[in-house]
C-alpha cells in the first residue's frame, strides 16, 4: 500500500477558542504516518497550554514570536521531514478521521492531492461548500481566476515546495501554490470533502490589501493584462453570484 509520511503544519497565534479541534483532527486520523508540526507565535491567552496537553502526541511544538503568518508557516516547512505537507491551521479541521488515508488510496504517488471544502462560521454551524468549486482537473493556470482550492485542501509533495515570499503578508499561499502546482506534473482530484474552514481570517479583516497583494501574484504568473481581462470576467461573475443569491433570499 502507497503510505507515504505526511506533514501537517499547524501555526496559531491566542486562538484558545479553535485550537483543540484542529489538534484533534490530526490527531484523530485514522492514517498511522503523520508528522504533526505545531508552530505558536508565544500565545499568552491559554492556547499554549492547551497544546502541551498534546505534546507527546506531536512531532515539535514551537512557541516563540515570528514575524507573521508566513514566517511561521516557513518555521513549519523548515521543520518538516514528511514526503507531503499539509497546513492546517488553527480553525481548521480535516474533514473526517479517515481523510488522509482516503486521499493517499485514490492513487499512488502523485505530485498534489486536492480536494473540496465545507465552510463553517465562528458558531461551527456549516455554510456549505465553497462559492469557487475545486475543477475538475487542476493545474497551475486555474487560479487566474482567483483561487479555487483551500490552503487546507491541497497536500503537495514537498520537494516541490519553496519557501513562503514574505513579501506578502496575506496571500503568499496563492504564490506558493501556483508555484508548486507549475513543478507538478500528476495532480490527482480525490473527489471528496477533505477539509472544514473557519470562515474570516486577516485576509478578510484586511480586505483591501489582500486583493492588492493577489493581483500582484496573479500579473506576476499570468501576465499584467490577462490579469486586467480575468479580473473584469471575476467582478461580473461575483455580480451575478450576489444578485442571483439576493433573489433567492428575497
Amino acid at each position: 500500500m502507497f503510505q507515504p509520511k505526511l506533514t501537517v503544519i499547524t501555526i496559531v497565534y491566542n486562538n484558545v477558542h479553535d485550537i483543540e479541534r484542529t489538534v484533534l483532527s490530526v490527531l484523530n486520523q485514522s492514517y498511522a504516518n503523520i508528522e504533526y508540526l505545531l508552530i505558536d507565535g508565544a500565545s499568552n491567552d491559554g492556547t499554549l497550554e492547551i497544546l502541551k496537553q498534546y505534546e507527546d502526541r506531536i512531532g515539535r511544538l514551537v512557541s516563540e514570536k515570528d514575524k507573521g503568518i508566513y514566517d511561521a508557516m516557513n518555521k513549519g516547512l523548515s521543520l518538516a521531514t514528511g514526503d507531503y505537507v499539509l497546513f492546517m491551521n488553527s480553525g481548521d479541521e480535516i474533514y473526517s478521521s479517515d481523510t488522509v488515508e482516503k486521499i493517499f488510496a485514490t492513487q499512488p504517488d502523485a505530485d498534489i492531492y486536492y480536494g473540496e471544502t465545507e465552510m463553517f462560521d465562528e458558531n461551527w454551524t456549516s455554510l456549505g461548500q465553497r462559492r469557487h468549486r475545486t475543477p475538475e482537473h487542476f493545474t497551475w493556470q486555474d487560479f487566474k481566476f482567483g483561487m479555487c482550492i483551500s490552503h487546507q485542501a491541497i497536500y503537495i509533495r514537498r520537494a516541490l515546495t519553496e519557501p513562503y515570499d514574505l513579501n506578502y503578508q496575506l496571500s503568499s499561499d496563492i504564490d506558493w501554490i501556483i508555484k508548486a502546482a507549475k513543478k507538478a506534473k500528476n495532480i490527482v482530484n480525490v473527489r471528496m470533502y477533505v477539509a472544514k474552514y473557519l470562515v474570516g481570517g486577516m485576509s478578510k479583516k484586511k480586505h483591501r490589501q489582500s486583493l492588492a497583494e493577489r493581483f500582484h501574484i496573479f500579473s506576476k504568473h499570468y501576465g499584467l493584462i490577462p490579469t486586467i481581462f480575468n479580473h473584469v470576467l471575476i467582478a461580473g461573475k461575483l455580480g451575478l453570484y450576489y444578485l442571483k443569491y439576493r433573489k433567492t433570499n428575497d
